[in-house]
């Protein structure tokens, strides 16, 4: 449900008419954030706002480094209220540039993208009204802007995020559907066209219309070469950004591409080894240690996986606070298995039963049932 307003971005980085300089310094901070070196992206912007006080750019690209914080652990809210009041001086400064001229390119565009994000996070802890209403405001800020710029290929992302959704939504999420009344409605082929332009030929946007066609491709298309599409290429640039390195490893699986997959999530574990920033959360180990593990089992080294299924399984306990996750359900019912396997049928009955008084996930409750069954008749 959280991804129905990810449209609400609208960012559309943008229409610099600025020396070379100033690009090139743009872009090196966009490369810092997206590889997760935030202290130097900082010092970057930083540093852009002190030589170019009146571009909002700075000040923008300096909340998208919380962003980054926000999506590397999104259960953890710290960064949430610094990365509001980083948006607010956003719009601030662009409402003082357009209180001069009503056409100012850049600054329409970072007024709307600024109050795209805020609705986006607002979308994630579920403030749904809210959310909707950022949508409202940004889109015909972000519109007029486009207007004035029409062959700038970065303002194709926001609007292929917004055909794409637009369209997926009403189907994807019924529950949501009243509210799309408020918006015009979308085009799918047309978004992705938009996206994928943007994603190959865009300058400050491509990063972000690469990373939506990985995950619509991956949720919605179910089109997992295209997805690795994107996820290689991002993982190329930016190696050492653990939510492209997981995703990458997701597509993985899904593809059946167990070689890569192992060798992708043993390196995130190796990586929070070594504690690097954003490796070492307990979201990142925990999926990398499931992945981990089932491969082990898989090929019946099945000590290293209990190991890794049961770090799996702690790491969801502290993780997991409205309900047991799929990776805490499925590594107990694995843990029960590999009980079963080496014949400890009392442990394995035990563990059973606790799959059995956790949510049912997928045929979890099935699985428990018949092998309990089984499992007592050969006592």
């Amino acid at each position: 449900m959280k991804k129905i307003f990810l449209f609400l971005i609208l960012f559309n980085f943008l229409s610099f008419a600025q020396n070379s300089d100033f690009d090139s310094r743009v872009n090196t901070g966009i490369k810092q954030i997206y590889n997760i070196k935030f202290d130097d992206a900082e010092k970057t912007f930083r540093n852009l706002i002190a030589d170019y006080p009146d571009h909002p750019s700075g000040r923008f690209f300096l909340a998208m480094i919380d962003w980054w914080k926000i999506l590397l652990d999104l259960d953890n809210e710290e960064h949430d209220d610094i990365f509001f009041q980083k948006l607010e001086d956003v719009i601030y400064q662009c409402d003082e540039l357009l209180k001069e001229d009503k056409s100012n390119v850049d600054a329409l565009f970072f007024k709307g993208g600024a109050i795209g994000f805020r609705g986006r996070l607002r979308a994630l802890r579920e403030s749904w009204l809210k959310a909707a209403d950022d949508g409202r405001e940004a889109l015909p800020i972000v519109e007029h802007a486009a207007n004035l710029d029409p062959d700038n290929l970065d303002v194709q992302l926001g609007f292929g995020i917004y055909n794409y959704y637009a369209d997926v939504i009403p189907s994807e999420f019924p529950l949501i559907k009243p509210l799309m009344i408020f918006f015009p409605s979308g085009d799918k082929q047309k978004g992705i066209e938009q996206l994928r332009s943007t994603a190959l030929n865009g300058n400050y946007a491509k990063y972000e219309a690469q990373y939506f066609l990985m995950t619509l491709y991956y949720r919605y298309e179910k089109n997992m070469l295209a997805a690795d599409e994107f996820a290689k290429m991002l993982l190329n640039e930016f190696p050492d950004n653990p939510v492209f390195q997981r995703w990458r490893g997701r597509i993985a699986v899904r593809r059946g591409d167990w070689s890569l997959a192992d060798s992708l999530f043993k390196n995130v574990i190796v990586k929070s080894e070594k504690n690097y920033v954003g490796y070492n959360l307990p979201t990142s180990i925990r999926e990398a240690a499931y992945y981990v593990g089932y491969n082990a089992r898989d090929y019946g080294l099945l000590d290293s996986a209990k190991t890794l299924f049961e770090k799996c399984y702690e790491l969801s306990k502290q993780i997991d606070k409205k309900e047991e996750s799929g990776f805490q359900v499925n590594s107990v019912v694995y843990l029960a298995m590999i009980e079963e396997q080496q014949g400890r049928k009392e442990s394995a009955i035990e563990l059973y039963e606790k799959v059995l008084k956790m949510r049912d996930y997928g045929n979890s409750h099935s699985i428990a049932k018949s092998s309990i069954s089984t499992l007592k008749s050969t006592k």
